[in-house]
């Protein structure tokens, strides 16, 4: 299935750059997600980059069985928003047992419009002590690319400026469909929800 996905990747003329190689360790922050695309060019660029990824997906993404196998085959673990548990601390001590791990989360959480980022990526990275790298796909250039890590201090809003200027950097397939947490969009003009 990697191979496929690879093969896919590529047959598209997709390529990776940005800051690489990435830290063994890390949080990555895949957006702007606005098509169903952007996971797949995503899988593709970590298989051409020759590293595991892990990904967190929403529960009903591993309900149908053909799914849930392809979902987990490619490392997908499914997360019940539903119910209250405790993700940061038990994604923090998965960190603590690994030499190597690559922790995906797409934060907007949809492929619509939302100010409301989830902000577990970054209360993971920050307890783990692990770096985020910021990552997207720009469908001008076809290339999928990844940001300098940004080490976490506790001061989020911060720390993620440089997340914010990355992501406004790229091309999403739908930038109509991307509202930052401040109630902007890509152009960075006040938008609302």
């Amino acid at each position: 299935m990697k191979r496929a996905l690879l093969g896919w990747f590529e047959r598209g003329r997709w390529d990776v750059e940005g800051a690489l190689p990435l830290p063994p360790k890390a949080v990555i922050m895949g957006a702007p997600h606005t098509s169903n695309y952007d996971f797949l060019i995503f899988l593709g660029a970590m298989e051409k980059l020759r590293v595991e990824g892990r990904y967190i997906g929403k529960a009903s993404l591993f309900r149908w069985p053909p799914m849930a196998r392809f979902m987990r085959a490619v490392g997908g673990i499914p997360v019940d928003r539903t119910v209250k548990n405790d993700l940061v601390a038990q994604a923090a001590a998965e960190f603590g047992k690994s030499d190597h791990m690559l922790l995906v989360i797409a934060p907007e959480g949809t492929r619509d419009p939302t100010t409301q980022w989830r902000m577990g990526f970054y209360r993971i990275a920050l307890a783990a002590g692990v770096p985020i790298v910021c990552a997207g796909p720009d469908y001008t250039r076809k290339v999928a690319i990844f940001s300098e890590p940004i080490v976490p201090t506790g001061d989020m809003e911060r720390d993620l400026q440089p997340a914010w200027a990355f992501f406004r950097t790229l091309k999403p397939r739908f930038p109509d469909k991307v509202l930052f947490p401040d109630g902007t969009g890509m152009d960075g003009r006040q938008r609302g929800a």
